[in-house]
């Protein structure tokens, strides 16, 4: 049958095309399901960059050492001066994605989204797929929801994980182009000392940086000309809850921003949401121009692209065969461990003073993890695993999302291969 498939991976974000890749590599025939019209999920849409550094102990990196090894023969790639190569430029990271799939021979199918899961028993046998164009049925021996909000899990009616009635706070990302980076630069130098908050490199002759600033209670170095901002009606107050800014791989005059912040919304009130949004844009309104007046070297910028994804960090987490939660992770070593990690538990909070960014050293995650608890051949990878808000918080980076989906393909390769 030409839609059948051994593998049906369903979101085209960081842990799907981590799952694609291997499986197709692995020779496994398979299917990735995307509902926009490019790979990269957050990473290009919702332009979350850079990769969060992690300690990965060499567990399922396979696809990541290849992805900065493509990446950086285009030049979409740095490596920062504290070893994090995951420096990455997500207009260039479109392309390599597809590139690299296609290559493996993975069939790509974009603008679709699932509108029926057939079901028999504790097995999925086939989903339906819609598109503008064409419907299209896909059978398959395995499935995986890679979609972030376990939308395959949802349609089937299963119950998520609760633990905390707010979730973490979401993000609307934008870049600005036409920065002068030496002269921002030197103005950071002058403005924050912290070098484990303001702090930059220079790699092949460009400048790289970082700096940030939260309305929480610390020793900020930037806390004066946020304040001066506010006394001057330049900033409305939640505007300086979170701002972080990131330089980009291959674009030597383009700054990320990592805010605004969408304020608390009605999770069951689609309008409520809406205008979160719409308030989000209106804000990074304001801080552009803020960074145009506050900061030197952003004199000639402008708005160049606004993420057309929201940036979610927390959202439906799954029932799994496992629910790991961070005593457990944090005490004990799997039999599986698909993934090694030290990114701290960072969750981010609308309230003021409320966050958490709190090291824990090195954990691991389990496969039993990432499996349904309820069907036999439904896996999900990505921040939609089986877990509770702190493992979330800590294993909902892009790096280790890419680590479960190669560990999930991996799982099922083995499967399919003691079955045949």
């Amino acid at each position: 049958m030409e839609n059948s498939y051994d593998i049906c991976i369903i979101g085209g974000g960081a842990a799907g095309c981590a799952a694609a890749y291997i499986a197709s590599k692995s020779g496994l025939k398979t299917a990735l399901i995307e509902k926009n019209n490019f790979l990269g999920g957050l990473m290009t849409g919702g332009l979350v960059v850079p990769v969060m550094k992690t300690n990965d102990e060499n567990i399922n990196i396979e696809f990541y050492t290849d992805l900065v090894s493509n990446l950086a023969d285009v030049g979409g790639e740095i490596e920062y001066f504290d070893k994090n190569k995951g420096w990455f430029n997500p207009e260039l990271l479109k392309i390599i994605l597809d590139k690299m799939l296609k290559s493996k021979g993975v069939d790509i199918f974009f603008e679709m989204e699932p509108k029926k899961v057939h079901a028999n028993n504790s097995r999925l046998e086939f989903i339906e797929f819609d598109s503008n164009l064409l419907s299209l049925s896909i059978y398959s021996k395995y499935f995986v929801d890679t979609t972030g909000d376990a939308v395959i899990f949802k349609m089937l009616n299963e119950k998520f994980y609760e633990q905390e009635k707010e979730k973490q706070a979401c993000s609307l990302r934008f870049t600005m182009s036409g920065v002068n980076l030496v002269k921002l630069k030197n103005f950071l130098i002058k403005t924050d000392s912290n070098k484990e908050v303001t702090n930059w490199c220079e790699v092949n002759g460009c400048i790289h940086l970082t700096t940030a600033y939260t309305w929480d209670d610390k020793n900020w170095g930037l806390k004066p000309i946020f304040e001066k901002a506010l006394n001057e009606g330049a900033l409305k107050p939640f505007d300086t809850a979170y701002f972080q800014i990131f330089t980009v791989a291959g674009m030597p005059d383009t700054i990320a921003f990592n805010c605004p912040r969408l304020r608390n919304f009605n999770e069951k009130c689609p309008k409520d949401y809406s205008n979160a949004i719409i308030e989000a844009r209106e804000a990074i309104l304001r801080l552009s121009n803020f960074v145009k007046k506050y900061f030197e070297g952003f004199e000639n910028a402008y708005i160049s692209n606004i993420a057309p994804i929201t940036g979610k960090r927390e959202t439906n987490k799954i029932i799994a065969k496992k629910q790991y939660t961070i005593d457990e992770m944090l005490s004990s070593k799997p039999n599986e461990p698909i993934l090694c990690g030290d990114y701290p538990v960072d969750i981010h909070s609308n309230k003021k003073d409320d966050s958490i960014l709190k090291n824990c050293g090195k954990y691991y995650l389990g496969i039993d993890s990432l499996i349904s608890k309820n069907y036999d051949n439904l896996y999900a990878a990505g921040r939609n695993f089986g877990g509770d808000n702190k493992t979330q918080a800590a294993l909902r980076t892009q790096k280790t999302c890419m680590s479960m989906g190669e560990g999930v393909s991996k799982h099922i390769y083995k499967i399919l291969n003691f079955i045949n």
